[in-house]
């Protein structure tokens, strides 16, 4: 018998985009910190009205207060401000063309005196774009790896004078998304396209 592969790849667009934007305010006095932080968030979502994001399904997380003179291994005279609040607004979208497009104007924001901030839980905090449509893909995709296989164990009949029999075995591999441009630094989440790719793996019976 021959062991032979096929693969089959296709090319995909995300249709969902996850952004959590990172919010941080501080001041001495709580009341004022708290102000603050509610004046960012509303900055906020006016910028993404501004870009045609719906914030309907824009969801507040990760509300937290740090008080620097609680910190018993801190200094009470350190500098910079007592109060320190942060919270998460994470976009979700069916746009991700949009949302990448008022990813890349962020620095408004920055200009108009809200402070982001990035790390933690989300990562850089830049948009993660997700495909949802793989099983649709699923079938087909098999087929064609699957049939590249055949081809390929054809050829290992002729060049070994043999006759391709019955499929002793097959695995259908696991199917993989990868970002379209395969560069060092470059992850699948921050693309818009993708490859989505499978690799099929069947053994031929060789009859003489």
């Amino acid at each position: 018998y021959v062991t032979v592969k096929g693969v089959a790849e296709r090319e995909a667009r995300a249709d969902l985009a996850i952004w959590p934007l990172r919010l941080v305010a501080a001041d001495d006095d709580l009341g004022r910190a708290h102000a603050s932080l509610e004046r960012s968030l509303a900055q906020v979502r006016e910028f993404l009205a501004r870009q045609g994001i719906d914030t309907a399904q824009a969801a507040l997380q990760d509300f937290g207060v740090t008080d620097a003179r609680a910190n018993q291994y801190g200094s009470a005279e350190r500098a910079g401000s007592r109060y320190v609040i942060r919270q998460t607004l994470v976009v979700r979208s069916t746009k991700p063309e949009q949302v990448l497009a008022a990813s890349q104007r962020v620095a408004e924001l920055v200009s108009a005196g809200v402070v982001l901030s990035s790390g933690g839980e989300y990562g850089s905090g830049g948009p993660t774009f997700v495909f949802t449509g793989l099983n649709a893909l699923k079938p087909a995709m098999i087929a064609e790896a699957t049939a590249r296989a055949r081809e390929a164990a054809d050829q290992f009949a002729r060049d070994s004078h043999t006759e391709l029999g019955g499929i002793r075995q097959a695995s259908q591999g696991v199917f993989e998304i990868l970002p379209r441009d395969q560069a060092q630094g470059i992850t699948e989440e921050s693309q818009i396209v993708k490859t989505v790719r499978v690799v099929s793996t069947v053994e031929y019976f060789l009859e003489r």
